[in-house]
């Protein structure tokens, strides 16, 4: 399809698109990626629409990703921009099934950017690299005129291997599978709240970023037939699941009671008037196995400091049309849908 012919409801600049869809998650990003860039670079790899690209190179099966971080503010509790990158690229790697192996790292740099910041940023990467069992082998750095940068803005790429005969992605989510989570969600984002607008809660919030690598391979390990794993990031546990229901085009059916969320996360979002089902995770990850396996997944998940509070929240069923259902705690269904934007921009 000729990129040029492409028509689609987005809004008129480039600007309008990045305001409302900044971050990730929401409806307009969504758009842009199935009516825009999906058709302009079109092949089987990047229609899987997984958290990276699983591409066969001379017999082995090698997982491929990059992302952006432009979180404000650089600093926050449980983390800053530097750990952050090297987890989010992490567990892109793992969410495919791969052992991550190599990073690389691209800084944009903010001119007047204190020397200590950055001290700080690079200190906390290499010791995040270093957890996560990974080596940044290479990198660029670029300047920009200040007021332009924001102080720091990182892109990272990363490869791992994913093991023969492996193959975990949405496509092969079935009715039937359970559901589960690797625990209590909205803490990154309401972490990154209570720093931007200067929040005071009971206690504080802190970020769970995380990363989950070994926690993957305790699952693999075991002998559990993973069918899908998606890290709950921007857009958070919903539009995870609606992703993964459009792509593997079935229904999933949520337990509102068995979604956990912390009482402090619960309350701020109350407060503000979040619901944390949108609210960005860096630590937390969705995982579609068959329901025989559940119990076995969710015993391994809470072995690692990650995944302690995992819980099965629900099943996939059979459905004439992708569908994201939570029954309440009334035993009403309510439909769970993408947002049009991003509740919170940039948290990651």
């Amino acid at each position: 399809m000729n990129p040029e012919s492409i028509t689609c409801p987005l809004p008129e600049t480039v600007h309008e698109t990045v305001l409302l869809a900044h971050g990730g998650g929401g409806k307009l990003t969504h758009q842009l990626i199935e009516k825009l860039f999906l058709p302009a670079f079109k092949n089987p790899m990047l229609e899987a629409r997984h958290d990276g690209a699983v591409v066969d190179v001379s017999g082995a099966s090698i997982a491929f990703t990059t992302d952006s971080y432009v979180v404000k503010p650089l600093f926050f509790p449980g983390g800053d921009i530097g750990s952050l990158a090297v987890h989010g690229t992490v567990n892109d790697l793992a969410m495919c099934g791969a052992r991550p192996l190599y990073l690389s790292a691209g800084f944009i740099l903010e001119e007047g950017l204190p020397m200590e910041d950055l001290r700080r940023v690079v200190a906390s990467m290499a010791e995040a690299a270093r957890q996560a069992e990974v080596q940044l082998v290479t990198g660029d750095t670029k300047v920009v005129d200040r007021g332009k940068g924001d102080g720091i803005y990182v892109n990272t790429a990363g490869i791992g291997l994913v093991r023969p005969g492996l193959t975990i992605a949405p496509s092969r989510v079935r009715p039937g599978d359970a559901v589960i989570v690797s625990g209590d969600l909205g803490r990154h984002g309401m972490a990154i709240l209570s720093v931007r607008e200067g929040l005071e809660f009971e206690s504080r919030i802190e970020s769970d970023s995380a990363p989950l690598a070994k926690m993957v391979a305790s699952l693999l390990d075991g002998g559990v037939e993973v069918h899908a794993l998606r890290d709950l990031t921007r857009g958070g546990l919903s539009s995870a699941l609606v992703e993964i229901s459009e792509a593997a085009k079935v229904g999933i059916q949520i337990e509102e009671d068995k979604v956990p969320v912390g009482a402090q996360v619960a309350a701020a979002c109350e407060i503000l008037g979040l619901d944390p089902l949108y609210v960005a995770n860096e630590g937390r990850l969705v995982a579609f196995v068959p329901a025989g396996q559940a119990e076995k997944t969710v015993e391994l998940l809470r072995k690692d400091p990650a995944g302690a509070g995992a819980v099965q929240i629900g099943r996939v069923e059979a459905s004439p049309e992708p569908l994201v259902l939570m029954r309440s705690r009334i035993g009403a269904n309510r439909i769970v849908d993408m947002l049009s934007g991003e509740q919170l921009p940039r948290i990651c």
